[in-house]
């Protein structure tokens, strides 16, 4: 009587080259999402406490050394003005990262009222929220910031606002999308069944698993928001000189490409470093998410 050999119970080899392909990107990713975290921190530290990295005032002018080149004396050089742009571009920072975190935050804040009204109130309110978030999500964001700062007027204020409107509808997509599932789980059936009155379903069981994945999706929206309110503030709608805002120093040192690149250059490569830094550290949490989720 022959045995019949019993089936391998040893996972499927995977091929070398697929390793090895992993191998390689793995270490690749790491230092990439590191440099870019290390980066960041430098940015919140130039924001919360820039005198420690430029000490000098950012709006003391000098005409005797402007236009000087980048040096010993001055790290990135001076403006037209004679104003050291090393600090300027330091002190800006808290101006950018400010008003895209501010713009985010408000946006996100209105995006849980709009996203958990459509859910919760019946069909007739989601069709018309959600066709009113249609309506936005259908405008270029730019383009949307412009109409709404022609009623709110320009400025820091409402740069952010105008920010803030243009990233409220993508955000109260996904609040509705995600507290349509939660609302049809089961411990929320079974607080229901209890007879947990419905606002405080809501408010214990609803909104904080509803918020959750939008913790991630704002640092993805971050990035987007910080170059945005630039570009607002390149186009003399935002903040206003001698404010040293990111934006506005690309404004200053357009007319003096020629003869003084510097200008525009570092406050150019500030806003790019951050917007790239902040989306490789989101792609990378959202990613993180996902493999929790899926585990």
């Amino acid at each position: 009587m022959t045995s019949v050999p019993s089936p391998s119970l040893a996972p499927p080899a995977v091929p070398e080259a697929a390793v090895a392909k992993a191998r390689r990107q793995l270490p690749v990713r790491s230092v990439v999402v590191a440099l870019a975290g290390l980066f960041l921190l430098l940015v919140l530290v130039a924001t919360a406490f820039p005198s420690l990295l430029a000490s000098g005032d950012p709006s003391a002018t000098d005409p005797a050394g402007a236009l000087a080149a980048p040096g010993a004396h001055h790290w990135f050089g001076t403006d037209q003005l004679g104003r050291d742009v090393f600090d300027r571009v330091v002190h800006g920072t808290r101006y950018s990262l400010a008003i895209g975190a501010a713009a985010t935050g408000v946006g996100m804040g209105a995006a849980v009222v709009w996203g958990l009204a459509a859910a919760l109130l019946g069909r007739f309110g989601d069709a018309v929220l959600m066709r009113a978030a249609d309506a936005l999500l259908a405008l270029p964001g730019l383009l949307l910031a412009l109409m709404v700062i022609l009623i709110t007027g320009k400025g820091v204020v409402g740069t952010t606002f105008a920010v803030a409107v243009g990233v409220a509808p993508g955000f109260a997509r996904v609040v509705r999308s995600q507290a349509l599932v939660v609302r049809r789980s089961g411990y929320v059936d079974a607080a229901v069944g209890l007879g947990v009155p419905r606002p405080l379903v809501v408010v214990r069981h609803i909104v904080p698993n509803t918020v959750g994945p939008l913790l991630v999706l704002a640092t993805l929206t971050l990035g987007a928001a910080i170059s945005t309110g630039a570009a607002l503030s390149y186009l003399g709608l935002g903040a206003q000189p001698p404010t040293p805002e990111w934006g506005a120093m690309l404004t200053e040192g357009q007319g003096y490409l020629d003869q003084a690149w510097w200008i525009a250059l570092f406050p150019g490569l500030l806003l790019v470093g951050t917007v790239l830094a902040v989306t490789v550290v989101g792609r990378y949490a959202q990613g993180r998410d996902e493999r929790r989720s899926v585990s």
